[in-house]
């Protein structure tokens, strides 16, 4: 191809050979094969049919799969789970953007971030400015799944998972608290941008929503492929970075205390600040609303007495009051059986492992499953170790 584009485009000569090179830059992708690693093959009857795959799961999906799969180095095992996993992810997308709809959310009119005051809407445009710099730079090295793995986590995580929680109208005394003005400008900015970053790897559930979110009075004047690369032109503030991440990471290590310990989703707990760091005394007094809302955590002022389950986070740590929620001698009597079972389980795969003959003999994926389910076990063990020692 190089040398028939260098006589047929070089005109006999007449064009400088620089100009009749058909192409600058060649990238050479690894090899799809099988799920289990083997290359396909018709007469093993292991190939996969991609427009069956796009039938059933859109080509959007495909394509994100093949882009996140795409690391330099290593051939791509066609694994339709993970296929079917950014269905989903493309399904999370599709659910925000009907949420900003129903909350009068539309797209925006400025590549430049918006001016902010909030703390939440400060720290999102931040994320926004990370994620860029992250794929511009991954896109510089050819590095399409870092590009992927970037775009993916910033809108699962951030954007969805906890942008759109913090800034979603709560429900006090059965009044619909409505979004502040600044925060819908900001998100519909945002989710913009998540458009014209993912236009690439999803092209047309990115194109659908771009016209889907239009204003009718300002309709969009292109179509997504023509819209210009994200250019949020602002920093990422530090101190609004400090203080989501301090909510969100509290907020986490509530929801994992709640699961541990069995209690009911309804239940709104008190919660204590026992001993607290520098800057998390104001934090928790201004975050109380968000706490009640995504952790079902009452900030709580005065003395504590009685049992509880502990809380750190941040270097700071919070007592959750649970009498009269849960009966604290029956679940450590629970919890104590469950690290028991784990532990007996965690230690007989490990005997396994540790048999040379097993590690030998036995296929493959035997030997993986048994220490797939060995870090399980492991993991299970440790978890509940530390959801019993939380109860003291």
């Amino acid at each position: 191809m190089a040398m028939q584009g260098i006589h047929f485009m070089g005109e006999g000569g007449r064009r400088p050979l620089k100009d009749s090179v058909p192409w600058k830059t060649l990238y050479l992708h690894g090899l799809v094969r099988a799920a289990d690693g083997s290359k396909m093959s018709k007469s093993k009857g292991n190939t996969v049919d991609p427009l069956g795959l796009i039938d059933q799961y859109g080509a959007d999906a495909l394509r994100f799969f093949m882009a996140a799969m795409e690391s330099q180095g290593r051939d791509i095992k066609m694994d339709e789970s993970r296929v079917a996993g950014y269905r989903n992810f493309a399904t999370k997308l599709w659910n925000a953007a009907r949420f900003a709809q129903s909350n009068g959310i539309g797209g925006s009119h400025s590549i430049s971030a918006p001016k902010a005051e909030l703390a939440v809407n400060r720290w999102i445009i931040g994320e926004v400015v990370e994620t860029v710099g992250k794929l511009n730079k991954a896109f510089a090295e050819f590095r399409f799944d870092g590009m992927a793995d970037a775009i993916y986590h910033f809108v699962w995580d951030q954007f969805c998972d906890w942008y759109l929680e913090l800034i979603k109208p709560a429900f006090i005394d059965g009044e619909k608290q409505e979004m502040d003005a600044e925060s819908k400008i900001v998100a519909g900015w945002v989710l913009d941008q998540i458009l014209v970053m993912l236009h690439p790897f999803m092209p047309f559930i990115t194109e659908e929503l771009w016209h889907a979110l239009e204003d009718a009075a300002h309709p969009r004047k292109y179509d997504l492929i023509h819209a210009k690369w994200p250019e949020p032109k602002a920093e990422i503030d530090q101190e609004a970075k400090r203080e989501v991440e301090w909510l969100t990471k509290l907020v986490g290590e509530i929801r994992t205390a709640r699961a541990e310990l069995n209690i009911p989703p309804s239940a709104q707990i008190p919660l204590h600040a026992v001993e607290l760091g520098p800057d998390a005394g104001l934090r928790i007094s201004i975050s109380g609303k968000s706490l009640a809302r995504l952790a079902r955590a009452i900030v709580t002022d005065g003395n504590f007495e009685g049992s509880a389950a502990y809380v750190v986070s941040e270097g700071a740590t919070y007592a959750l009051a649970l009498d009269g929620i849960i009966d604290l001698d029956a679940e450590r009597t629970r919890i104590t059986k469950a690290i028991d079972a784990a532990t007996k389980e965690r230690d007989a795969l490990a005997g396994r492992l540790n048999n040379a003959a097993f590690v030998e003999k036995a296929k493959p994926e035997a030997v993986e499953k048994a220490r797939a389910d060995h870090a399980e076990k492991a993991a299970e063990a440790e978890r509940l170790a530390a959801a019993l020692a939380r109860l003291g």
